[in-house]
């Protein structure tokens, strides 16, 4: 998004320009990494919906994004500079676009910008998590460290998420054929069938109306069913990509059970990694948490991190400024930093808590993924049985008229 700014130069000089940024704090970010004092800054143009579904259509596989982050880390392991690494990936990326972002980022770090600020232009590439990462990094001095965990990490991620979806895909194949076939029933088959019952004056059931009524209605509406069903996903696309929709699906996250139990384990290894790097690399506990709050990605966990980083300011330990939100955190954590607290190994009890909650998101993904087939199946088997009693039961009515 590209903002319209008024700042001052230390010499005092007014300047007025544009500098395009994800958000608008990232755009003060940049900003201030060029010495600048902001007077003004607001939004240049309005982010349309249909922005919004380009850069949802328009996205980095996950795959292209592994193996960028994974080169990225090998070279910064060999020691070279910054600038010459990713000029080497922008040679040897195929993806056109992490081709042309690794350009971008080359020459935004010759021009000054820090490799953060330069990550936070491409932000409909690299995710807050990886960029407040990296800015954590730059404030700890171990740049080739924490890019290396980002690639253990998005494999990490890669993997289950390749497991889910290969466990999906026959169900999937079974649901879409369902789907066409029912299509089918419902549009060709039980509109031809209805005037048989009609004129044999047979009192069709209930399920059998109100399948006759619906393959009708799709009949005479289909175009506008699917004109209808498109809009609805486009507007529930576009709502997920604004600030209101993020807040919404981050708080059903934590609660709806089953979603829950999946996405708090991998919030709070999140958390945990991030922290870990922070404090062993000497930042302040209060200040670590802040940095934090935008490596978790979740709306509700940054607000909620801030309040711990002003309780910690304000004398409070973190282990009881955590112990207070048990909603958000899990007794484990308070209790375990509280021991890291009391024999000063902090860093040490952040790294033990990404590692218990890392395998158990595992082991909830791999439960829930084992679930799911079953549940399709008979999910499907039900869905199947009530389409065929809708035809099976009048045909009995009518056999039984005609005897």
């Amino acid at each position: 998004m590209k903002y319209r700014y008024r700042a001052k130069t230390k010499e005092g000089e007014e300047q007025v320009g544009f500098v395009e940024a994800g958000s608008r704090e990232s755009a003060v970010n940049i900003l201030a990494g060029h010495n600048l004092f902001i007077l003004q800054i607001e939004p240049a143009e309005r982010v349309t919906a249909g922005d919004r579904l380009s850069n949802f259509i328009n996205r980095v596989k996950r795959e292209d994004l592994v193996v960028f982050t994974r080169q990225l880390a090998i070279l910064l392991e060999a020691r070279l500079s910054l600038n010459k690494a990713l000029a080497t990936l922008e040679d040897q990326t195929t993806n056109s676009l992490l081709k042309e972002a690794a350009l971008q980022l080359s020459q935004d770090v010759d021009s000054g910008l820090s490799f953060s600020q330069a990550l936070e232009r491409q932000s409909n590439i690299f995710s807050p998590f990886f960029t407040s990462m990296v800015r954590s990094a730059e404030v700890t001095g171990n740049l080739d460290q924490v890019v290396g965990f980002l690639a253990d990490y998005t494999e990490r991620e890669a993997v289950l998420v390749a497991k889910a979806r290969s466990a999906m895909i026959y169900p999937a194949i079974v649901v879409a054929l369902f789907c066409v076939v029912a299509g089918i029933m419902l549009t060709v088959v039980f509109p031809q069938i209805r005037p048989i019952f009609e004129q044999a004056g047979v009192d069709l059931p209930l399920i059998s109306q109100v399948f006759l009524g619906l393959g009708t209605l799709l009949t005479r509406f289909w175009i506008l069913f699917l004109i209808v069903l498109g809009i609805i996903a486009a507007l529930v696309i576009d709502y997920i990509q604004t600030d209101e929709g993020r807040a919404l699906r981050d708080d059903l996250k934590l609660r709806l059970p089953v979603i829950r139990r999946i996405f708090l384990p991998i919030t709070i290894t999140r958390f945990a990694n991030a922290s870990a790097t922070l404090i062993r690399g000497g930042v302040p506990v209060a200040q670590a948490m802040e940095i934090v709050g935008e490596s978790v990605d979740n709306v509700l966990y940054r607000d909620l991190l801030k309040e711990i980083s002003e309780d910690v300011r304000g004398g409070i330990t973190l282990s009881e400024s955590i112990r207070q939100r048990p909603d958000y955190f899990p007794p484990l954590v308070s209790q375990m930093l509280a021991v890291g607290e009391t024999t000063g190994q902090l860093d040490e009890i952040f790294g033990r808590i990404s590692t218990y909650y890392g395998r158990e998101s595992d082991a909830v993904v791999n439960n829930l993924v084992e679930l799911i087939q079953p549940i399709l199946m008979i999910g499907v088997g039900v869905l199947v049985g009530l389409l065929f009693a809708a035809i099976l039961l009048p045909l009995y009515q009518l056999t039984t008229v005609i005897q």
